[in-house]
Parts: structure tokens; sequence; C-alpha cells
């Protein structure tokens, strides 16, 4: 690889963040271990999208055998992030238009679904909890604290759903999202028309008016997928 994807190998947090793992369960959890530090650096841009993958180099940094690589990597190629070419090899999955654009109607089509169950359970308390993150997430400037901030404050809207599975794969869809999410926060004006668009459903969702929510969590998202289609798209064009 042309430079370091994670910290180094001696780095004591990481290894010791695969050790904890190793204790519980060899066969499984190193596996996903290494794969949320790959998924990780491929979200904060250490891994940039057609950057190859040597396994070999892999197990090395992790200080374990090619078998938990091997799982890990397979793992992330199911879930999009890598794609395996006979020719070249295991390589970061290109940032896609067709995929940003995807990924943001699926969202609205189930976020959509989630906080329309959510919003007749809420309480005075879960209110409270969206209302904090939504201030976390209007004062906060930094890329990565934000982009988690807004995480924590779209799953708060649908917590009271008491849809497990569904929020599994909201928050699957978040992962995946990440990336392209980042790309947003760069953009002119976004941070602020983001932070209007998240108060507006708010308030629908804190006066009940389930259709309203609805309405305007789906243009906020949908108007997402469509503006970074475009900048890819753009970005793409010689």
């Amino acid at each position: 690889m042309s430079r370091p994807p994670l910290s180094p190998p001696n780095d004591k947090k990481s290894r010791s963040g695969l050790q904890r793992v190793a204790a519980k369960d060899v066969r499984t959890s190193i596996p996903q271990a290494i794969a949320h530090e790959l998924r990780r650096a491929i979200v904060e841009g250490r891994l940039a999208p057609g950057e190859p993958l040597r396994q070999d180099a892999l197990a090395k940094h992790f200080e374990v055998s090619a078998i938990p690589v091997r799982e890990a990597l397979r793992r992330l190629e199911t879930e999009g992030w890598i794609t395996f070419s006979p020719n070249k090899g295991v390589q970061v999955s290109p940032m896609s238009a067709d995929e940003a654009k995807e990924i943001y109607e699926i969202r609205a089509a189930l976020e959509s679904l989630a906080i329309g169950l959510a919003i007749p359970r809420h309480t005075p308390e879960t209110l409270a909890v969206s209302a904090a993150l939504l201030e976390k997430a209007t004062d906060e400037r930094a890329e990565a604290r934000y982009v988690a901030h807004n995480e924590h404050f779209h799953m708060s809207l649908y917590a009271p759903a008491g849809r497990p599975h569904l929020m599994e794969m909201i928050e699957n869809l978040h992962r995946r999202g990440e990336r392209y999410l980042r790309l947003k926060f760069g953009l002119p004006s976004y941070k602020e028309q983001s932070d209007d668009e998240h108060a507006a459903i708010f308030k629908a969702c804190r006066k009940g008016n389930v259709s309203r929510a609805q309405e305007l969590l789906t243009r906020h998202l949908l108007s997402t997928g469509e503006l970074l289609e475009a900048f890819l798209r753009e970005r793409s064009t010689p």
C-alpha cells in the first residue's frame, strides 16, 4: 500500500482492541474488529477509492494470520466497501453517484416508515433526548463529530418505534452513506441548510404531526441523495 491505512501496527490502542475481542471469540470477533478498522479507514478517507488492500500486509499490520483477514475482507465485500478483481486484486470500492442516490432513496423509504411508527410513542423524555442531540449537531463544526451527532439525532427520532430489525437496516445504511455524507459536509451552505431541515423535522415530531414529519424527512434525504449524485457525476466528468 502507498501509505499506512490504519494506525501503525505497534499502536497500543489498535492492538489492545483486537486483543480484547480475541479473548471473547477468536473465530468471529477478530474478523469483525479488522473489518471495523478497515471500514473506518475508508470512511475517514485514509483508504482512498481504488486503493489496493494486500492480505499479507494487513495480516502483518494486525499481527494475525491470513484467515481472519480473509474473513474480514469477505465481510467488507458483502457490504460493498471493497471489490475483488482477477487482475487488480482487492481494492477499496469507488464512490459511485448511483450508489449515493440509491442509499438515500432507501433511507428515505425506511426512515419515513420508522418516524411514522415512532411519533405516537414519543414521550417528553425521548423528545428531550432528540432536542439535545439536535443542539449538539447544530453547534458542532468538526466534520467527524458532526457526522456522528447527525446519525444519533436521526436514530433518536426512530428509537421509540420499537422495531429493532428496521433500526439495524437503517444503521447499516448510515454506515454505507457516511463517506458520502462527508462529501456533502464540505459543500457550500450544506451545514446551515441541514440544521434548518433537522429543526423542522423535530418540530413536526414534537407536534405529533406524522404526515408532516414524513414529508420533511423524505425531502431532506432525497435532496441529499440528488445533491451527492450531481456532485459525483460532475467530479467524474473530464
